[in-house]
């Protein structure tokens, strides 16, 4: 072999050798150290499952889960696993078509990646769950998966409740740990307590045939993780109580709170109109949930917290302890009530004429006499201490804001409404700074400025009740599982001493003339035998914007109470909007509310006449416009986007137009001015409840 040979012969055994040392480490690294293919294997073979965990129980006071867990599946994807089906089948059971199952496969690769499982339909109905658990199997990179799903066996506290929605973009900034499929608190106790609810995803482990079904655990499960339950909260809330104040509530708007004084436990809270909890969990919640939305009666709003009234004759009591405590009036101070407070330039309408009605305080509360409460309050802010109205009207400011108004008091629930107490700026701003006492004088009856939340109704007259002190009222009373580490509670267990400096003697009086306001007052009519009920009416006035008029409706009917009085167990406020007079209605409600708590029952004569309450409708006929004009302009809108008119002809027709504007009837014709109803130009909606 020539020298030239075999130098090629060289390079060519030195090429294959590199070769063969190229594969052999690749290999070694492939089988020793890389675990990509090993990777690839298990996706093939292995399929990891999300388990969801139990989200915490609510129960009652009485151990009764007012919210409990039920099961459901989500129908999952993993894009990337989407290979060889056949998506017409796979469209026929779901009942989509082709179009639509590339527009959701598209977005679950947006929302969480090719290569992570996404939810492609959520909380199957029953019969869709069967026959995709029957073909799953056909269908690579599918799978369903458990999901707990809130139910309420009673039927009742949607509000107090809240509900949950699949975390966004938004939650999952704010807060690490979630991932997409996950489920969190919207609103509610569920919003909260979110992360006393939430419990701890797990993982299981499956392996995989050919065929792509799930055939067992794979090693003995050693590398799953199991999930862990979110932890339970305990509440003061009477279930029975709550459905009670739900079934009053039903046909109207407006709101009750009830509440334990000692405590701050609230024990029930209903708003009107409500919804069935049950409808925003399972299949339909998206549906039912923007029926809801769409819904001008608001449904969803949480009255208790967030509706703003005029506390009316309600505020008297406070009024009467403001002034005794600064030493205007006494329990002798009387006003020569004729009907009218005429002090000021403009005169103040009270309902009683008859001579002696306010001889002295007690008889005052009573009868609630306007003219007496305007005068105490012009007394207190001119107090000569002060010298000047403004500072009069800062000094009163402060003591209502102690007796909670004014401010959020910090409830347990998201979202509260803080009211409004007006200050020396709102005044100076409205009337250039020239005001005096008689400016603001229908302060001095709950009106003019003054807006509270029902639960501060609530509150104000624990403070009363337990004679200076209150506890933020909350409905959790402890979770399971607590320990030295958790403070959220510990809020709610300060005693806060805001008004103790006004001696007993003088709350002794102010709550003598709030029974008498049973006895031989206002509320007679709440009166119930062998319980000392301390109470107080309230007719607050209520004015709506209706074809740019500023237009006088039905007074909003107040009733706030707190009782036995010898040891108080429970504060109550109602407020029923549109309904006249407190005694005619909002009084009716509390007296049988407290009578249920105390006693663990209702006499024979007094359930007749909570199905008469119940069956009586109450809602303002005026939210059928509303609803009208809002339906309307969407449809119109919609038209002209799609070009189709159809959704539109009902609202222009004219015998559909009667019956969807029917406030009394089927027979009743209604009829409207314009033939077409331009949206917000007919009626002008002031901010929900500011005044309803």
């Amino acid at each position: 072999m020539s020298v030239f040979n075999q130098s090629r012969s060289n390079i060519i055994r030195l090429i294959f050798g590199a070769m063969f040392f190229i594969i052999a480490a690749q290999l070694f690294n492939l089988q020793i150290f890389s675990s990509k293919y090993k990777k690839l294997a298990q996706d093939n073979a292995l399929f990891p499952k999300r388990i969801y965990p139990n989200r915490g129980i609510i129960f009652d006071r009485h151990g009764k889960a007012i919210l409990n867990n039920a099961i459901l599946y989500d129908l999952m994807v993993t894009p990337s696993q989407v290979k060889n089906i056949d998506t017409a089948y796979f469209c026929q059971i779901m009942g989509i078509d082709t179009s639509e199952f590339r527009d959701r496969i598209l977005d679950a690769k947006f929302k969480n990646g090719p290569f992570r499982p996404t939810i492609f339909e959520d909380l199957l109905p029953p019969d869709l769950y069967a026959k995709l658990e029957e073909n799953i199997w056909k269908f690579s990179g599918f799978n369903l998966q458990e999901r707990p799903v809130r139910i309420y066996p009673f039927n009742a506290a949607a509000h107090i409740m809240g509900y949950v929605g699949e975390v966004d973009s938004v939650v999952m900034k704010k807060s690490s740990g979630y991932q997409l499929g996950d489920y969190v608190g919207r609103s509610g106790l569920e919003q909260y307590y979110e992360k006393q609810l939430m419990g701890q995803r797990g993982i299981e482990f499956w392996l995989k045939d050919n065929k792509n079904r799930l055939v067992g655990h794979y090693e003995n499960k050693i590398f799953d993780t199991a999930a862990v339950a979110g932890r339970n909260l305990r509440t003061y809330i009477d279930v029975n109580l709550q459905q009670l104040a739900e079934k009053l509530l039903a046909n109207k708007v407006g709101a009750v709170v009830a509440i334990e004084p000692k405590t701050g436990g609230v024990i029930a809270m209903a708003s009107s109109p409500d919804f069935d909890p049950n409808s925003l969990t399972g299949p339909d919640k998206q549906t039912n949930y923007g029926k809801l939305v769409l819904d001008v009666s608001s449904p969803l709003l949480n009255r208790a917290i967030k509706g703003l009234y005029q506390p009316g004759s309600t505020y008297k009591p406070l009024g009467a302890l403001i002034g005794l405590d600064e030493g205007v009036i006494s329990s002798k101070s009387g006003y020569d009530c004729r009907g009218a407070y005429l002090a000021c330039s403009h005169p103040v309408k009270c309902e009683h004429k008859d001579p002696g009605h306010a001889a002295n305080l007690r008889l005052a509360i009573a009868h609630s006499c306007n003219s007496f409460f305007c005068n105490t309050f012009r007394l207190t802010l001119d107090n000569p201490d002060y010298h000047s109205a403004r500072k009069g009207l800062t000094k009163w400011k402060e003591y209502v804001n102690a007796f909670g108004l004014g401010h959020r008091i910090g409830i347990d629930l998201p979202s509260e409404d803080g009211g409004n107490i007006p200050d020396t700026i709102a005044y100076d701003k409205d009337y250039n700074h020239s005001w005096n006492s008689c400016t603001m004088v229908t302060m001095g009856i709950g009106q003019d400025k003054m807006l509270a939340t029902p639960v501060q109704m609530a509150n104000a007259m624990c403070i009363v009740a337990n004679k200076g002190y209150f506890y933020v009222p909350h409905f959790v009373k402890a979770i399971d599982g607590e320990s030295a580490d958790d403070t959220l509670l510990n809020k709610y267990k300060f005693k806060h001493e805001v008004l103790t400096h006004i001696p007993d003697d003088v709350y002794e009086t102010v709550t003598s003339g709030m029974q008498d306001v049973t006895e031989i007052g206002t509320a007679k009519i709440a009166r119930i035998p062998g319980i000392n009920m301390c109470a107080k009416t309230g007719t607050a006035e209520n004015y709506l914007v209706i074809d740019h008029k500023r237009t006088k409706l039905k007074n909003h009917s107040i009733f706030v109470c707190f009782a036995p009085r010898e040891n108080p167990k429970i504060a109550i406020a109602v407020v029923i909007s549109n309904a006249g007079f407190g005694a005619t209605w909002a009084a009716p409600i509390g007296s049988l509310l407290v009578e249920k708590y105390l006693n663990d029952t209702l006499r024979a004569e007094r359930l007749k006449e909570v199905d008469r309450i119940a069956n009586t409708d109450l809602m303002p006929k005026y939210l059928v416009r509303v609803q009208f004009v809002e339906d309307s302009s969407r449809a119109a809108k919609r038209a002209l986007q799609t070009h189709d008119s159809t959704s539109l002809m009902k609202y222009i027709i004219p015998s559909s137009r009667r019956m969807l504007l029917d406030t009394f009837g089927k027979n009743n014709n209604v009829s409207i001015k314009n033939p077409m109803i331009k949206p917000k130009s007919i009626i002008k909606i002031n901010k929900p409840d500011s005044a309803q």
